[in-house]
């Protein structure tokens, strides 16, 4: 077989292999500031495949650039971080960026170099980077911003479309990494949408296309992570990038990256999402994608909300005197958020389900504490507290 006979999954195969040889090394945690950004693609400027070209400001001011990579006739736009908070796609945009550097004579390289032009804009929204928040300085999200087109960061987006009007596109998010492949009990590690065109979900040719792309992406990620891929809500939303950008034409795929036991940077997610987003690349210029069964896709299960950080079963809680005292589940979510008072980051744990939780999944640990009682006072939904008082909820262990 020649090499560009090579199938999508064989080469996505080989990009798992050898992927420490061209992973972006300087990257220690998922939180990226623009200036670190700029650091590193700042020798990429001087390599002939990669050009780079400013597009505006945010609204602090940070420069929100393009950079193309390839010179062919299909055109596929790729955009990240548009939610500051939601950095893994931008980590896997480094790698991908390293790939083309280091491995400027793999097939890879070469075929979408030749069929294809990327346009990529790694952190649209720096501002919201800065913060590790959502939503941009002046507060909005960006995402419900494709018609009103108020924040400069919207606009930048839109105008790349109308100026490029490329064939593909992927819109890279993070989701809660909390969420399930439907009520099978498995983390949703990715999450895919070919987004709607319109209330009704019609299949235009532009989103039937995207449906294929989605179901090669389901298949790339399967290799590795089976049976942890999940359907995003496809509830129309004309306020949303990646609906409205189906609309005008260009196949769109939103990819989400979901959440893995025991990485809370997402290093491992972010590896699939080079991978796959490689070898998707490599897919459309080959014409593979053409070929994939949308069927795939329709079949995803939808994503549902059946998982948290940390589950306490079986406890006893009595909240007062007046009332019996219940056998209980208790799920915890822990969240990384800023000291503002001590100006740095510390680990808050929130309360987020009691009852019984037998369809719920822990996403770290899972502990059953077999009739223990719960300190009543300390059991209060969604109010955050230190995760060292975890161990306090419990007032005794059972004999």
């Amino acid at each position: 077989m020649t090499a560009m006979n090579q199938t999508a999954q064989q080469i996505a195969r080989e990009l798992f292999e050898t992927y420490d040889s061209y992973k972006f090394a300087e990257i220690q945690s998922c939180r990226i500031t623009h200036a670190e950004l700029l650091k590193w693609l700042r020798p990429l400027k001087d390599q002939p495949l990669l050009k780079k070209l400013p597009l505006g400001t945010s609204g602090e001011g940070r420069t929100v650039s393009l950079y193309t990579v390839g010179d062919g006739p299909v055109k596929v736009m790729l955009w990240s971080q548009m939610h500051g908070d939601e950095p893994t796609a931008t980590m896997a945009l480094l790698d991908i960026f390293n790939f083309f550097t280091v491995h400027q004579d793999h097939v890879v390289t070469k075929t979408i170099r030749e069929k294809l032009t990327l346009l990529i804009i790694p952190m649209l929204n720096p501002d919201g980077a800065e913060r590790f928040t959502r939503r941009t300085a002046q507060l909005v999200d960006i995402n419900r911003d494709a018609l009103a087109l108020e924040t400069p960061e919207a606009r930048i987006l839109r105008d790349v479309c109308n100026k490029y009007q490329p064939d593909y596109g992927f819109n890279l998010h993070d989701q809660d990494p909390r969420l399930t492949v439907g009520t099978t009990k498995k983390i949703s590690a990715m999450a895919l949408l070919a987004p709607p065109v319109d209330e009704a979900g019609t299949d235009t040719p532009v989103r039937a296309r995207a449906k294929k792309v989605a179901s090669l992406l389901a298949q790339l990620f399967a290799l590795f992570i089976p049976g942890q891929i999940a359907k995003w809500d496809d509830t129309y939303e004309p306020r949303a990038f990646g609906d409205a950008i189906q609309s005008w034409g260009t196949s769109t795929v939103l990819v989400e990256s979901g959440g893995w036991k025991g990485d809370p940077n997402k290093f491992f997610i972010r590896k699939l999402n080079c991978i796959a987003l490689l070898s998707a690349l490599y897919a459309i210029a080959t014409g593979e994608t053409a070929q994939a069964d949308a069927g795939i896709y329709e079949q995803i299960p939808v994503n549902m909300k059946l998982a948290c950080d940390r589950i306490i079963r079986n406890a006893v809680l009595q909240l007062n005197n007046q009332t019996a005292p219940l056998k209980v589940d208790i799920g915890i979510n822990i969240d990384t958020r800023k000291n503002a008072s001590a100006d740095s980051l510390e680990q808050v744990a929130t309360i987020v389900e009691i009852g019984d939780l037998r369809t719920f999944i822990a996403l770290e640990e899972e502990t059953d504490v077999q009739g223990a009682e719960l300190d009543a006072a300390r059991i209060i939904l969604d109010q955050p507290f230190s995760v060292r008082e975890i161990p306090m909820l419990l007032t005794q262990v059972a004999a």
